[in-house]
């Protein structure tokens, strides 16, 4: 099939003329096609300054005016090179106009009747106001009229137009109008016309000011609250919020009638001030309002002093603090303790004096309104080095040649503790670790004779038993190899002593009463 070639084009968009409000944006785009790297250039028509912002791509180029100004208003011409020799242009017409808000409408003084009152209409940043056309109205009545055909500005400019007359006693109430109108022949841009109206009223007040609070003065947490600032005022006042805080400063909140609270917390409870000022009468009107929200207890805080861990002896203070309204009931106890036994604070504030492990355990704090309840639960933690250590020797300390020997024990210690035995007096001391605290002694000789410490210790402390084992009589030749491992049994617990059973190590006893160790290993219990 043949290739089609596209032939070299170019179009500006928007095409031809465009029209555009000073102050807005305005973007030009100059397209190509057929042309794979084309070259772009700008110009106006009478070689003036761009006045905005040129950016190359590919196949199209932008002129970007932000924001248009009167410098603008020209023939934009867009050139394309495309390659050494094709050349193609194209213009646009850049038409301007402002006309950007209503009328604004003042009448002074304030009125009394049979006294002349001025009519100030002014129409802001008008171009080209040679085409401005104002009208003045009293209800239906035209009561002046002017155009500014002869003007000759070259820029936006807030034309005025001044009427004076003497009001009667049934003009109070009635509606000034100042139309203003912008006819442009063969110009496309809406509105043409504005319009703006202002009742003959006597300037007074703020007065009557109140507040109302919707749903009420006192919501529910989480409901949404909107208070509105009511007055009567000519003209409308100037709405300033504040509220009273707890330290009897003042904070300063939105400037508009309505406050609004999409999720009311307890913490926008309090006095709220609006403040209605009218700039005119230079008058001052204030109305207040007390807001209290209304909802179920929230525990704010739950904690221990000086640590949720500490040693035996400390003195300790638990401390829950809740809001609400109304206020909440707090009740500090540990959960463990049934109703009414045990320490426990209706205060918020639980004191500990000297305490022991026996304190130790998970504490609740319960806050109650008639609104509902609130629990949250702190561990609290005793520590304290091992004690209560009861040591069992079986079937005793005084035993005969080749019999078994096991000890046993018990502890409370928190944390955990690890235990050591020990055998004194030797030319090699020899120390044995706890797996899970159990030795026993097999086949005893009287080379197993002798005193023995066991070290039971944690973080806190430690402490130190002594057993004294006698081995007497001989079951088996001298030379004989005899085997002896050397058990240990000990459990600790914080507050339940269990006792458990592990062969932990074994060793081989000579004549001479050396040891080798097959495992030592340490637990912790």
């Amino acid at each position: 099939l043949p290739i089609v070639v596209k032939a070299f084009e170019m179009e500006i968009i928007p095409a031809n003329r465009i029209v555009a409000q000073i102050g807005e944006t305005l973007m030009l785009t100059c397209n190509t096609t057929g042309c794979a790297s084309p070259r772009f250039s700008w110009r106006t028509q009478m070689d003036n300054p761009l006045g905005g912002t040129v950016n190359h791509n590919r196949t199209y180029s932008t002129l970007a005016m932000n924001p248009v100004s009167i410098l603008n208003s020209h023939d934009y011409l867009c050139t394309v090179f495309c390659g050494e020799k094709e050349k193609k242009e194209k213009s646009i017409k850049v038409e301007l106009y402002s006309f950007p808000s209503d009328p604004i409408i003042e009448i002074s003084p304030s009125l009394v009747a049979g006294e002349p009152v001025t009519v100030t209409c002014k129409i802001p940043d008008v171009y080209p106001s040679d085409h401005l056309e104002v009208i003045l109205k009293k209800e239906e009545h035209v009561l002046h009229e002017k155009n500014f055909f002869e003007d000759d500005s070259t820029n936006t400019e807030t034309k005025t137009v001044i009427y004076s007359f003497n009001p009667t006693a049934e003009d109070i109430g009635k509606e000034i109008t100042c139309v203003a109108k912008l006819l442009i022949t063969n110009m496309d841009f809406e509105p043409k016309e504005r319009v703006t109206s202002q009742k003959l009223n006597a300037k007074f007040g703020p007065q009557n000011t109140i507040i109302s609070a919707s749903p009420s003065n006192s919501p529910m947490e989480g409901e949404p609250l909107k208070l509105t600032c009511v007055t009567e005022s000519n003209p409308p006042p100037q709405i300033v919020w504040r509220k009273h805080l707890a330290d009897e400063s003042i904070q300063h909140l939105v400037e508009n009638n309505v406050l609004s609270i999409p999720h009311a917390c307890f913490t926008d409870s309090g006095l709220y001030i609006c403040e209605a000022i009218n700039l005119v009468t230079n008058k001052t009107e204030e109305a207040t309002v007390d807001i209290v929200i209304q909802g179920a207890p929230h525990i704010a805080e739950l904690s221990i002093e000086p640590s949720t861990t500490v040693q035996e002896g400390e003195n300790v203070s638990i401390q829950c603090s809740a809001e609400s309204n109304p206020p909440p009931k707090i009740i500090l106890r540990r959960k463990s303790d049934s109703a009414g036994m045990g320490p426990h604070s209706e205060g918020g504030i639980l004191f500990l004096p000297s305490v022991t492990f026996l304190n130790g355990g998970d504490y609740e704090c319960v806050a109650e309104n008639k609104f509902g309840k609130r629990k949250r639960e702190i561990t609290f933690n005793v520590e304290f080095p091992p004690q209560n250590i009861t040591v069992l020797v079986y079937p005793s300390e005084n035993v005969k040649e080749g019999e078994n020997v096991t000890i046993t024990c018990s502890i409370y210690s928190n944390p955990p503790s690890q235990m050591v035995l020990k055998k004194v007096h030797q030319e090699k001391e020899i120390i044995l670790p706890s797996v899970n605290g159990t030795f026993i002694l097999y086949n005893v000789t009287k080379n197993d004779t002798g005193r023995y410490l066991l070290d039971v210790f944690n973080e806190v402390g430690n402490n130190v038993k002594v057993i004294d084992i006698a081995v007497v009589g001989r079951l088996e030749k001298p030379d004989q190899m005899i085997p002896l491992i050397i058990a240990f049994s000990c459990v600790t617990a914080v507050a339940v002593p269990v006792v458990a059973i592990l062969v932990y190590v074994s060793r081989r006893a000579k004549i001479n009463g050396s040891y080798s160790l097959v495992k030592a290993l340490r637990l912790k219990v």
